[in-house]
């Protein structure tokens, strides 16, 4: 395991440099002046210029890239333009802390809908049941629709029907129950339908296997040969998807958290580029890109974790 956990530690080094420079140079082909942001529309030339040679940007992109990636390594990665704060301070505030609450409440939850529905609908294809046909049927309508829904017009609908019409719960915000059910259910339903199909289609596969018929023929109850051989076998994809889905939300759920007033990393990355805020775009980018490489290195663990027969190669 550690020899599997140095290898992908390794894997990700060069993933890393190439996020800076892809970011480092996306920001720099931007069009702006960092420093006439910092100093205001009033400054003057000679005062620019000053600032220009105070940051390095009079420097080569290279050069300004190679010093950035020095600086980064040191633990030094700048301040916030419009904050005056440093950049990893303002990332780790209480933002980071919304965005990962938000993405962990929001994981859970698709994942035990998405579970619940999908195991339901694939053992509904073996029984001759009416009933179960139906709510495989039903199920199957339900992940089509999430899956259809845009994000944004879910919000709305959730604001619109609990917020203002019967006015249970709170519009905006983050931190009171009130505040966290309604995005909360937003990335719920919509991440709750692509796991359900993932899991029904990959759990009527393992199903169908010699291993399974030969489990049932040794007397072993339905739950058993479910719950200990077939779904072992069948949430490989699963976590993938779940995984993936962790990450991508811990980059910042970008319409989310617009949609509900949530001061959460998406924004913070939103709002950094509208007002040139470079130094805090990037940092929080890289961050974010971190984070996601060490959510994939998990997903890898959590593979050798549900069946040890995966090879670590």
């Amino acid at each position: 395991m550690l020899v599997f956990l140095a290898r992908r530690i390794l894997q990700a080094v060069p993933v890393m440099l190439f996020v800076t420079f892809a970011v480092f140079m996306m920001l720099h082909l931007m069009p702006g002046d960092p420093a006439r942001v910092m100093l205001g529309e009033h400054a003057t030339a000679a005062e620019l210029e000053r600032l220009r040679e105070h940051l390095g940007l009079n420097y080569p992109w290279y050069i300004q890239y190679f010093r950035h990636l020095g600086r980064m390594i040191q633990g030094d990665w700048g301040f916030s333009i419009r904050s005056g704060r440093p950049v990893l301070v303002e990332i780790f505030d209480s933002r980071f802390q919304n965005t990962f609450q938000l993405a962990l409440m929001g994981t859970t939850l698709t994942t035990f809908l998405g579970l619940m529905m999908g195991i339901v609908s694939a053992t509904a294809q073996r029984k001759k049941n009416i009933f179960f046909k139906l709510l495989d049927n039903l199920f199957i309508l339900l992940s089509l629709a999430g899956m259809s829904m845009p994000n944004f017009w879910l919000g709305i609908s959730l604001i619109y029907t609990f917020a203002l019409n019967i006015d249970w719960l709170q519009i905006a915000g983050w931190g009171t129950p009130n505040q966290m059910v309604l995005p909360v259910v937003m990335l719920g339903i919509s991440g709750a339908a692509l796991v359900h199909r993932m899991t029904r289609n990959s759990l009527i596969e393992v199903l169908g296997q010699d291993y399974i018929r030969t489990a049932h023929a040794k007397g072993l109850s339905e739950r058993i040969v479910i719950y200990r051989h077939a779904l072992r076998n069948a949430l490989i994809p699963v976590v993938t998807v779940v995984g993936l889905q962790f990450g991508f939300l811990l980059a910042g759920a970008i319409v989310t958290e617009t949609i509900f007033a949530i001061n959460g990393i998406g924004r913070m990355i939103l709002d950094s580029i509208r007002v040139q805020d470079f130094p805090l775009a990037q940092g929080a980018i890289l961050v974010t890109s971190l984070l996601f490489v060490v959510v994939n290195t998990l997903v890898d663990i959590t593979y050798r974790l549900v069946n040890k027969r995966i090879d670590s190669q």
